[in-house]
């Protein structure tokens, strides 16, 4: 792995929750310490930050709030049991010490050809039966789930990272240019399963996976087939498991900045209060799912149904529907032609 400078991942002083994502964006380590003076006192990983949101924690708070204060680490002399600590422990990263408990050192569980990712080997159901009308004219041509992004369509990279934890089992809703997906996917020589469910009329998210009623008899994940998570699947899974949920959304963090003085109004029409560029955050849906096969049973056949429409009927059921959040960065979505010009750089550069 490249040569990562150890400032790089030490927590800023006096950073907020929202700036800790952010520096865990740009070096990709998914890791911070938080060493005042450059002695350990504390490790921020993307599931500290996680678990501090779902909590109730708030965005602008302290990311010392979130910190876990017991760390693991080792003496530097003790530098060859890294790699059992690390097995052990299944973390992403080990600081090696001083007798003063400053970092001097940190290991990285992918140097050492550690793979700290949990496993889910579930079927995954993708929706590849839009007609992409925002990717016009591109969807003229080609279906949306084929749209290449760098050497591979979409739909193949999507594949791929779920196959990261294990996943080998894909079930593709198709619907508009289907056979030239179905073909695809055919003629590709794979180590994976794909079947195909026939939407014959648009049923929405919800209406197209009823279709596989009879196909689906355990947990899946459930994607649309435009974007990409950078994220721990088997992670999600486990999360969604311990949960105890029916369905687990995949919700990024945005974090928004109006252009514009926000002015409030009273009753009477006075000015209660203005704000100058206020900035907004909160979760937005992915289009990435956990779903237990029960669930499938709620959507009437033949029906287009909107996934929310689905939601709503599983808390009306007194059923559990979880978010799992990730950062702003881990989403890449292509529904517009622009997002797709960013996607297609950003996987260049990874």
């Amino acid at each position: 792995m490249s040569l990562v400078k150890i400032e790089d991942i030490l927590l800023v002083p006096g950073a907020s929750v929202l700036d800790a994502m952010a520096q865990l964006d740009r070096t990709g380590l998914g890791v911070l310490f938080d060493a005042p003076d450059g002695v350990l006192a504390g490790v921020l990983t993307d599931g500290d930050l996680r678990r501090y949101i779902l909590a109730g924690g708030r965005l602008e708070s302290p990311a010392a709030e979130a910190v876990n204060r017991s760390p693991r680490s080792l003496p530097m002399e003790q530098r060859g049991q890294a790699r059992q600590m690390m097995l052990d422990c299944t973390i992403k990263a080990l600081p090696l010490l001083d007798k003063t408990g400053r970092i001097q050192d940190v290991l990285f569980a992918d140097g050492l050809d550690i793979d700290t990712r949990k496993r889910a080997s579930l079927p995954v159901v993708m929706m590849a039966g839009g007609l992409g009308t925002r990717l016009y004219p591109y969807t003229k041509i080609l279906p949306k789930p084929l749209i290449p992004v760098g050497e591979l369509p979409i739909a193949e990279h999507i594949i791929h990272r779920f196959q990261d934890v294990g996943c080998s089992r894909f079930y593709l809703v198709v619907n508009y240019k289907k056979n030239m997906i179905k073909s695809y996917f055919n003629d590709l020589e794979k180590d994976y399963t794909v079947e195909y469910a026939d939407e014959d009329t648009p049923l929405g998210t919800g209406g197209g996976l009823r279709l596989l009623k009879d196909q689906l008899h355990e947990t899946f994940f459930l994607t649309n087939c435009d974007i990409l998570i950078d994220a721990d699947f088997g992670d999600v899974y486990d999360f969604h498991r311990r949960q105890g949920n029916k369905i687990t959304m995949v919700c990024a963090v945005k974090h928004f900045t109006i252009p514009y003085g926000v002015v409030e109004l009273a009753d009477d029409g006075q000015v209660r209060a203005m704000q100058e560029k206020p900035e907004m955050n909160f979760l937005t849906n992915t289009g990435v799912y956990v779903v237990e096969p029960e669930v499938i049973g709620l959507i009437q056949p033949d029906t287009p149904t909107p996934f929310t429409d689905l939601i709503e009927a599983v808390r009306r059921e007194g059923g559990r529907v979880g978010v799992y959040p990730v950062s702003e960065q881990s989403w890449m979505d292509m529904g517009q032609l622009e997002e797709l010009d960013n996607m297609r750089r950003r996987l260049e550069q990874s």
